[in-house]
């Protein structure tokens, strides 16, 4: 089958079997590793990109639900080489060991932080509550993201919301 989506902003037309997956597609098809595969089942959120400006589970969606979608990976969220607030902030307060689970939990804040770009302390562990970290116990994560929000509620960037 071809599927036509949106792809970090550029139009991607792909050939691929209907049964393959969006993480197959990113990593094996378009060469975007940044992506990582856990469990391949949805429940560590190591595969998390945005859908839609939904998080999602790559994991889990068939190239079929790709067809007509907008589709953002880590790839897309630094600019012009200079990191996003989110992944300065989890750099600066140690919110990345051993670096996995990275890449969709800065996905999944970006996600929340487009939505909500004021978030408790609750609603930041809710929006990350998909993506499971083995390294750090989430105190540095919160706290990175809850440096993010200040900052980004504080000063005018070409990272704020779209």
């Amino acid at each position: 089958m071809t599927v036509n989506f949106v792809l970090n902003g550029k139009a991607v037309s792909l050939v691929i079997a209907a049964n393959r997956r969006l993480i197959d597609m990113l990593r094996d098809s378009l060469g975007l590793t940044g992506t990582k595969e856990g469990c391949g089942i949805g429940e560590c959120g190591a595969c998390t990109v945005l859908m839609n400006g939904e998080a999602v589970n790559s994991c889990l969606i068939l190239a079929g639900q790709v067809e007509g979608a907008e589709i953002v990976t880590i790839e897309a969220i630094a600019k012009h080489g200079t990191l996003h607030p989110v992944q300065e902030n989890f750099l600066q307060y140690g919110a990345v060991q051993c670096g996995f689970c990275t890449p969709g939990m800065v996905l999944s804040t970006y996600a929340l932080l487009q939505t909500n770009p004021q978030p408790s302390e609750h609603e930041i562990a809710a929006a990350i509550s998909g993506n499971l970290c083995r390294c750090t116990g989430y105190k540095q994560i919160l706290e990175a993201v809850q440096k993010t929000v200040e900052e980004m509620n504080s000063a005018p960037s070409e990272h704020g919301r779209s």
